[in-house]
């Protein structure tokens, strides 16, 4: 199996370049990021998104505010800034807090450099282990639906769900992927399409509303997913349209699978109850590719995700095993 990805979405070379997933699949262009502001608006404004992605971009993100800000007190206010830039996500914050610790404890900028590139490298690492640990709970012949983008594009490198889905792949266990085209911004039309045929794997979208019918029709035996945020019970926040695809495939025979590695694992929430979801901007959903398409004076409601209850997942992989219902004893056991 090859197991390089072929798209590098975060780089690092004395500066952090950005490719602009909003341009995606139409251009590639990579953005310039010079200060711990830019890395911050890049984070809130989807030139980056995925919550390990996000992680890695903030915790370069910290390194260049050390080279901005001589003042301590500053670059804390800068951190915060950053840690801030989006709600859900916990990777953001919890590589902000790895970073601001070394910080505090007096390491310097190459030592701080050092330390964003290892969360970068431990993340592909550990995506590469999901990949086939998922992989393997995949009997041969078998079909999938994912929903948003799991890839390299949301990762240090090869992905979480989309990772098992390539190894599974490889192997020869999967005969179909779909993908839902994921509204409002279409991650799984622009992104995850685009990263399945730079790789071989061919890939059929169907539109949200077309899910329920594909698993009652037995199209897709399995529904694997990434995550932002998972809490002690195994309530998971993902992408919204993630819970209604769950309740179908449950309802149809199917199992579901949630990949994350355990830094997005925020066990000192109880339940999915205490997750802020994030809501964005009306014009997300009331334009498309910048041309409004709804009428004029119409409102929206646009929560970026949902959370899927524990008792519709089979399953959670991680890059230190799966965990399987009851959640809270065998999520706890990895976090050891």
């Amino acid at each position: 199996m090859n197991r390089e990805s072929k798209v590098a979405p975060i780089v690092w070379d004395t500066q952090l370049q950005l490719l602009d997933q909003r341009l995606l699949p139409h251009t590639e262009t990579y953005l310039d990021i010079g200060t711990v502001e830019e890395a911050g608006r890049a984070i809130a404004g989807l030139v980056v998104r995925g919550a390990p992605a996000i992680g890695i971009t903030a915790a370069y993100g910290v390194v260049l505010a050390c080279r901005q800000y001589p003042d301590m007190n500053v670059r804390m206010q800068a951190l915060d800034a950053l840690a801030d830039a989006r709600p859900t996500a916990v990777n953001l914050r919890w590589a902000v807090e790895r970073m601001r610790s070394l910080l505090l404890d007096g390491a310097d900028d190459a030592q701080l450099e050092a330390e964003a590139k290892a969360i970068h490298e431990a993340d592909i690492k550990a995506n590469l282990t999901m990949g086939e640990l998922g992989a393997q709970l995949i009997h041969p012949g078998s079909s999938v639906l994912t929903h948003c983008n799991t890839g390299s594009l949301a990762t240090g490198g090869y992905g979480t769900a989309l990772g098992v889905i390539r190894s599974a792949y490889a192997s020869g266990r999967l005969t179909d992927v779909y993908a839902g085209e994921t509204r409002p911004w279409l991650q799984g039309a622009r992104l995850t399409a685009w990263e399945l045929q730079k790789d071989g794997i061919p890939v059929h979208l169907v539109i949200e509303g077309a899910v329920a019918s594909l698993f009652a029709a037995g199209k897709a035996k399995w529904l694997i997913v990434g995550a932002d945020r998972v809490v002690a019970n195994g309530d998971t926040a993902n992408k919204i349209g993630t819970l209604s695809a769950a309740v179908h495939a449950k309802r149809n025979g199917a199992q579901v699978m949630v990949v994350i590695p355990t830094t997005t694992l925020d066990l000192g929430l109880e339940s999915g109850d205490q997750i802020p979801i994030e809501e964005r901007g009306s014009s997300e959903i009331l334009s498309l590719g910048g041309n409004r398409v709804a009428a004029d004076g119409a409102g929206a409601w646009n929560p970026v995700f949902d959370i899927t209850p524990a008792e519709l997942i089979d399953c959670i992989v991680t890059e230190k095993g799966v965990a399987r219902p009851p959640f809270k004893e065998s999520l706890a056991a990895l976090k050891q």
